[in-house]
């Protein structure tokens, strides 16, 4: 039975994303067709092997590490601070990113990171059809993030078309940034993210090859990563990313701040004249596409509610809200933790609009109109990724 929701949900998908289409003769299958196959052998050998246990453990062991390290320079600071035996979740869940943020400065300053992100940019390149810019930013944007990775391409932004800009926002909206994996890790079970960041790297290029196909020519096909203009010396280096890690942490904490308490309120105005809470109502909404994705269908309006809390604020509430619902089953955890993994929302139309727009205002201008196609191609994405892990769980 699911896999005949599975490939139902795969069958929603691509009719959603082949509607909305903007060339349907340009679309190119074989790709396509390679890429799901990909998704699918992947997503089996993470979630079903003992290879990918072992892969899943080992990458879950390093960031826990991470967070241990951290965990030194954030108990010197605020030692004492919370009561016994609470764990708050600005120090335990946020300030990691710091930390982590300074260690992705290290491998940028000694070209570590850079060569790994050509290397897989590359070989992706050939799979996905696509131009070795749009690959290399897909790789990128899981690593540096979704502002900060035009940034390492900015040379090329002003001179792009309208087609192949909104790839590069779409690869920045479905993926995540590695600076706040660990913060994931520490709210759903790490081998949902890990799976998750895999499949959403081909999910988006298999949503963008239908939704905007294009060809790029061999005298298009270039790259152009920006190098540091001036060379800083380490240690402006590290103090550089460690307050970019800060104002990370801050502005989710302030968002979190804001959206939770917008929606407690928007749920009592709810509650108070319609008898039903806001994040309720929209679960009936979206719980079509939680069973599509292989949710059972006495839980899909718990998980289209969680989805929906994830698109209207972001995934930090959405995962924090799938952790208050204990009585879930196993496979609708996996499949809705899966979904969440990923900056499909809308405030991050704004977030790409605006690091665009600080490089090139025009461009960023380009990026704000075409923004709620951008939202629905991620969040397709994440339907997607959900709907292979599906198949597995």
């Amino acid at each position: 039975m699911k896999y005949l929701i599975a490939v139902l949900g795969l069958l929603v998908v691509f009719a959603l994303s082949f509607v909305a289409s903007n060339n349907k003769r340009g679309i190119r299958y074989r790709p396509l067709i390679i890429m799901v196959i990909l998704q699918l052998i992947l997503a089996f050998i993470l979630l079903n092997t003992v290879v990918g246990t072992a892969l899943i453990k080992g990458f879950s062991d390093i960031f826990k590490n991470l967070l241990d390290f951290a965990a030194e320079g954030i108990n010197f600071v605020f030692g004492g601070i919370a009561n016994e035996g609470q764990t708050p979740f600005f120090l335990n869940v946020l300030l990691p990113i710091i930390f982590i943020s300074a260690l992705i400065g290290i491998l940028q300053y000694f070209k570590i990171l850079p060569l790994i992100i050509r290397f897989i940019g590359l070989v992706l390149s050939k799979i996905n059809g696509m131009g070795k810019l749009e690959s290399y930013n897909a790789v990128a944007s899981a690593i540096l993030g979704q502002s900060e990775v035009f940034i390492s391409v900015k040379k090329q932004i002003g001179s792009l078309p309208k087609h192949r800009l909104y790839t590069l926002c779409a690869s920045a909206m479905s993926t995540v940034s590695m600076s706040i994996v660990g913060a994931y890790m520490t709210m759903i079970n790490p081998k949902y993210v890990v799976t998750a960041l895999v499949l959403n790297l081909f999910g988006g290029f298999i949503i963008a090859s239908i939704l905007n196909p294009y060809r790029v020519t061999p005298e298009e096909d270039e790259l152009q990563v920006q190098e540091e203009s001036e060379k800083q010396s380490f240690f402006e280096m590290l103090g550089e990313y460690i307050m970019d890690g800060f104002k990370v942490a801050i502005t989710v904490a302030a968002m979190l701040i804001g959206f939770v308490a917008l929606i407690a309120m928007i749920n009592g105005i709810f509650n108070g004249i319609f008898g039903i809470s806001f994040q309720e109502l929209l679960g009936y909404v979206f719980a079509p596409f939680a069973f599509v994705m292989g949710v059972p269908w006495n839980e899909a309006v718990e998980a289209g509610s969680i989805m929906a809390t994830k698109m209207v604020s972001n995934e930090f509430v959405a995962m924090l809200e799938l952790g208050k619902h204990t009585a879930m089953s196993a496979r609708a955890v996996g499949i809705v933790s899966v979904f969440l993994v990923s900056f499909a929302n809308f405030s991050s139309i704004g977030i790409i609009a605006g690091a665009v727009k600080g490089l090139h205002e025009k461009q960023g201008n380009v990026v704000a109109r075409f923004g709620l196609k951008l939202l629905y191609g991620a969040t397709l994405v994440s339907v997607l990724s959900a709907t292979i892990a599906g198949v597995f769980l």
